[in-house]
């Protein structure tokens, strides 16, 4: 749910930052990443004590990548999150926040990654998973 809606904000932010130069719904996302990052710290801990160790699978492989790129999104988003602070809160501005470009850029790539894996990740398990008696 968590994921959804930072997908989901993240996509409008992106396309409403191109297409209109505006950031609607930015402070929930920036919200809602500090919530997922918290819960996803968890999650993947727990995942990985289920499912260790490593394995030569298509399903590890997808799961790894996916878990890298989540941690570069959210490392890339506190670093953005810090610039929304000071823009919005510490010492508001009127204007735009003032992102770094490369920054930014690097955070939505890193994103877009992690859909795409988390989303052959899954697809992979399920895959894997159809042929076994429940």
């Amino acid at each position: 749910m968590l994921l959804g809606c930072e997908a989901v904000s993240g996509l409008v932010l992106f396309t409403a930052r191109l297409v209109a130069g505006a950031a609607p719904g930015e402070t929930l996302h920036v919200a809602t990443g500090a919530v997922l990052l918290g819960v996803y710290a968890l999650y993947q801990w727990r995942h990985w004590r289920r499912v260790r160790p490593m394995r030569p699978q298509l399903h590890h492989a997808l799961g790894l990548i996916a878990a890298v790129f989540m941690a570069l999104t959210h490392l890339t988003g506190l670093w953005l999150a810090a610039a929304w602070w000071r823009d919005r809160v510490a010492a508001p501005l009127a204007g735009p926040v003032r992102y770094a470009p490369l920054l930014s850029a690097a955070h939505n790539v890193a994103s877009m990654v992690v859909l795409t894996f988390v989303g052959a990740h899954v697809g992979a398990v399920l895959f894997r998973d159809r042929d076994r008696p429940r």
